[in-house]
């Protein structure tokens, strides 16, 4: 008997039987002889039922591509991400009135004005006015739609940077990146669908700027640091120095199996999930995402486009994550903080950026990626019209809430389009005003969502991106 295949199945220990509660353990006791009854009654079926749901879940993954509710144009999106709040009316938002109230008063500020040190010029065909520090972007002008009339709620760095990423002051809510994920899925299921390209130190608010929070972990960004050249140092760990790929596979099947048991036997955890979500990406990445991140395998034209500089690197690097269907790319190109010598440091912060944008802007045209590619560039808040008091022989800008400007290209957008303005000064937008909230709505709008319905059930409520706030600004669709 005990040589029967049969009875040495049904009396031998399986991985199962080690996930139970105490309360499991006396419900199963108590109640067995009812259970081999129903076991009796539906035979095999519950096992292959069973099966059949763990296929189901695994044909539809959440990350499987989806198609958005409304008509759109794009389908991916790279935030470049200017932290460190540029001044508008030195590069976007030109002010005459200013240059005539240099080391003036200006009223209702305190301080004395600050002409902009740069000149403007008209350029493309819709002669729109840009600094000269963003000659080459410049170029791309009738495919901007330059929005003149931001405005912010705190002008704090760490506060008002995590709230242009989440829409949230307080609560730990969803990064921008991550609802987009969860709306549209991602095209390519070997890639991470939502990425966040810092070029070194962890900006303020760290991962609370590409969180999934309450969101499936598998929606968080994948952040890495393209300061160094190599792919072996921007992608750590991602291969396995003891294990071959094979070996890999089955730990990974052998660690799935047990989350399915513990979460139908248990309890399902989000935290486990997610982790598990990680190691299984991990494993996928290992031959595609290597690929991804070596520019070395660019044509050398392509590479001097861009130059050899770090944001370069994270621009031609976001060209070829675009290509594989990656959903979002959160870009950083920081260094605005200039509340002294602006007139070298703003200059300086601007070339780091202005070329390789421009060549990013050119080569998706070429492509043909740029009408299905949203591109958004911007920072947290502006600065204002007067010297900053630290300044003194070289001056600065102070933080300010009240105004900023941000452009947008591609993916649906209306091209050589200005909207909304500030005052004669550029101390507050005045025309036309556009928050946070309001750009959050119209990214999604253009990305084929409703901001109002889509939404997460949480805690007993419907969350969105805008929670109760936020309206579409149609001027700048086309």
């Amino acid at each position: 008997m005990k040589n029967d295949p049969k009875y040495r199945a049904d009396h031998s220990l399986r991985l199962e039987d080690l996930f139970q509660t105490r309360r499991q353990f006396l419900n199963r006791f108590g109640l067995g002889l009812g259970a081999l009854s129903l076991a009796t009654m539906f035979g095999g079926n519950l096992a292959f039922a069973a099966d059949a749901a763990v296929l189901t879940e695994a044909s539809n993954h959440p990350l499987s591509p989806k198609k958005a509710p409304l008509t759109a144009r794009a389908k991916h999106v790279v935030h470049i991400f200017a932290q460190g709040a540029p001044s508008q009316v030195d590069t976007w938002d030109p002010k005459p009135a200013l240059t005539q109230c240099d080391g003036k008063s200006i009223a209702g500020s305190s301080g004395v004005g600050y002409a902009s040190p740069f000149k403007f010029a008209k350029y493309g065909k819709s002669g729109i006015e840009v600094s000269e520090v963003f000659s080459k972007t410049a170029q791309h002008v009738d495919d901007l739609a330059i929005i003149r009339s931001m405005h912010t709620d705190i002008p704090s760095h760490d506060v008002a940077t995590i709230f242009m990423n989440t829409g949230s002051l307080r609560m730990a809510k969803p990064s921008l990146g991550a609802w987009t994920l969860y709306g549209l899925g991602t095209e390519n299921q070997n890639m991470p669908g939502f990425i966040s390209l810092r070029p070194g130190n962890v900006p303020p608010g760290g991962a609370s700027n590409w969180q999934a929070s309450f969101l499936p972990g598998l929606y968080q960004g994948t952040s890495v640091n393209t300061k160094s050249p190599s792919v072996d140092q921007m992608l750590e760990n991602i291969r396995n120095p003891f294990l071959g790929v094979k070996e890999q596979r089955h730990q990974l099947d052998l660690v799935a199996k047990l989350n399915a048991m513990h979460s139908q036997n248990l309890q399902k955890e989000a935290q486990l999930e997610a982790r598990i979500e990680a190691f299984e990406m991990a494993y996928r990445m290992q031959m595609e995402a290597s690929d991804a991140f070596d520019i070395s395998k660019e044509p050398q034209n392509i590479r001097d486009l861009y130059g050899n500089s770090a944001q370069g690197r994270q621009l031609l690097i976001t060209r070829r994550l675009i290509e594989r269907g990656v959903r979002f790319v959160q870009v950083w190109a920081g260094g605005w903080d200039h509340h002294q010598d602006l007139e070298d440091r703003l200059r300086q912060s601007a070339s780091e950026i202005d070329g390789p944008c421009a060549a990013f802007l050119t080569d998706l045209k070429q492509r043909g990626l740029l009408d299905s590619t949203l591109v958004v560039w911007g920072g947290e808040f502006g600065r204002k019209p007067v010297r900053d008091r630290n300044g003194n022989e070289n001056p600065g800008r102070d933080h300010n809430s009240k105004a900023f400007s941000t452009w947008l290209a591609g993916g649906g957008v209306k091209g050589g389009t200005i909207y909304g303005a500030t005052d004669e000064f550029g101390a507050a937008a005045v025309e036309n005003k556009v928050h946070v909230h309001d750009l959050h709505a119209t990214i999604l709008r253009l990305l084929g969502f409703d901001h109002e319905k889509l939404t997460y059930r949480y805690n007993g409520r419907d969350f969105r991106l805008t929670d109760v706030y936020g309206k579409v600004v149609n001027g700048v669709i086309a």
